[in-house]
Formats: C-alpha cells, sequence, structure tokens
C-alpha cells in the first residue's frame, strides 16, 4: 500500500532540504558535477517545481516546465533513496502526465541517466538519444520523450 504523499509548490525556504535530497541521490542517480546546476536552478524560484511530503519529510521533487513550446519538459526528478519502492515515483509520473495532458501538450521530453531510463520507460518513454557520460564519468544521459 503506497503511502499518503502530498504535493506543493518549491518555496525559496526550500531549497536546503532539495539540497539535502538532490546529495542523497549522489552519486548513485546524479553526478557530483550536476550539484551546482541543480542549486541554480532552484535559485531561480522555478514555477512549476513540486515537493512531494509523507508525514511532513521531503521525500521527492519534480517540475514540468516549458519554455514557451507547446511540449514540456521534466526536470530535476528526485527522489529520496529509503523511499524508492513505495509507489510515490509512480504518483509523480501520473502526476506529470495529468498535469501535462491537461496543459494541451502531446509530449514529455525527458533527461535521464541509464540508471533511472528504466523507470521513466515502465510509463511509456522511449529512448531518443544516448549520450555516454553525458553527466558525468560513468552516468549516460539519456534522452526521452512520453507521448501523450
Amino acid at each position: 500500500m503506497a503511502p499518503t504523499v502530498t504535493f506543493r509548490g518549491y518555496l525559496s525556504t526550500d531549497k536546503a532540504a532539495c539540497l539535502e535530497l538532490f546529495d542523497a541521490n549522489c552519486p548513485e542517480y546524479f553526478a557530483p558535477n550536476e550539484r551546482k546546476d541543480y542549486e541554480n536552478f532552484l535559485a531561480a524560484n522555478p514555477e512549476n517545481y513540486e515537493l512531494c511530503f509523507v508525514a511532513r519529510p521531503l521525500v521527492g521533487a519534480f517540475g514540468l516546465m516549458h519554455d514557451g513550446a507547446v511540449d514540456r519538459n521534466l526536470r530535476w526528478v528526485l527522489l529520496e533513496p529509503s523511499s524508492q519502492g513505495l509507489g510515490i515515483g509512480a504518483m509523480i509520473m501520473e502526476r506529470v502526465i495529468l498535469n501535462a495532458s491537461e496543459s494541451g501538450a502531446r509530449v514529455v521530453n525527458i533527461a535521464a541517466s541509464h540508471k533511472s531510463a528504466p523507470f521513466f520507460a515502465k510509463f511509456g518513454s522511449t529512448k531518443v538519444t544516448v549520450t555516454a557520460n553525458g553527466w558525468g564519468p560513468g552516468l549516460d544521459r539519456v534522452d526521452m520523450v512520453l507521448k501523450l
């Protein structure tokens, strides 16, 4: 049985907790050199970046972004490692698919790693390109699309 998850938008006061979540996923799912990029992303107070909570602790974060185009980009998906396998990732993806569909998007672009790509494939995402060591040494970049 999946836990009760609440979602809310990112606030600047969440930055430290989000960076802790990043650190918990590094170097398994994110390359250490990506931390500065994530810090800069958070510093911009991104709209449409959501946090996931289970009984108060932060367990996940993700953003469904757009750059003026119809398509959406799934950015900075993080999940507390101890929360993997509880169905929280599936809840995130259900939310992503629903929000993207409601916005009129036809495609969600996903820049994953070779370690996270199989998760996104479970929801219908397909590989477009693979860049060896694209995120950093030993962490290939897998660009994927999820057609809605």
